[in-house]
């Protein structure tokens, strides 16, 4: 059984939408089934007559591979959604994501500089949105993908009000 990444004590994290797991897999599924025909070109052409190499076994055996891995991923999609959650604290916002690479990121409300919410097209169409929230540091990339659009347009709010708050105390 995995461990669970350890908290603080007395956290309740709020859990994303599970209509996630669509997105993600719809997602997955489109870049694969691309990827997969340009691994089963030589397949073709090999079956054409028009191209020798690579043998036959290589020219099946690639593209097989690579769809066992898609399903494996596909399968592994559910639970790494189930993973994603933020929880607001008086100073802070955590936000963790990740199975077997436990990532929990803590970012201060006084050093958000704006929040960002982005809609994409098979987002719009599930009703949801991602809040990415901007600090001076480049390197941060903290973002809370697949929350309901309600719930993202609260937590824009809410977010940009605190860290208005905290900023006007330094």
């Amino acid at each position: 059984m995995p461990a669970e990444p350890i908290d603080p004590p007395g956290i309740v994290w709020t859990r994303v939408s599970p209509k996630y797991v669509r997105v993600r897999i719809l997602g997955l599924a489109i870049s694969s089934l691309i990827f997969l025909a340009i691994l089963s070109a030589p397949l073709l052409l090999v079956q054409l007559g028009w191209w020798q190499w690579p043998p036959l076994w290589v020219a099946v055996t690639v593209p097989a591979v690579y769809l066992v891995l898609c399903v494996w991923r596909i399968l592994l999609i559910p639970r790494q959604v189930r993973a994603i959650g933020y929880a607001e604290r008086d100073d802070d916002l955590l936000i963790r994501q990740g199975i077997f690479f436990q990532r929990t990121m803590v970012v201060p409300y006084g050093r958000m500089q704006y929040v960002d919410v982005s809609v994409g097209p098979i987002d719009r169409v599930l009703g949801l949105c991602t809040v990415k929230l901007h600090t001076a540091s480049a390197s941060t990339n903290a973002q809370i993908p697949g929350l309901p659009a309600s719930e993202g347009a609260r937590l824009r709010e809410q977010l940009s009000a605190r860290g208005e708050a905290r900023l006007a105390g330094l």
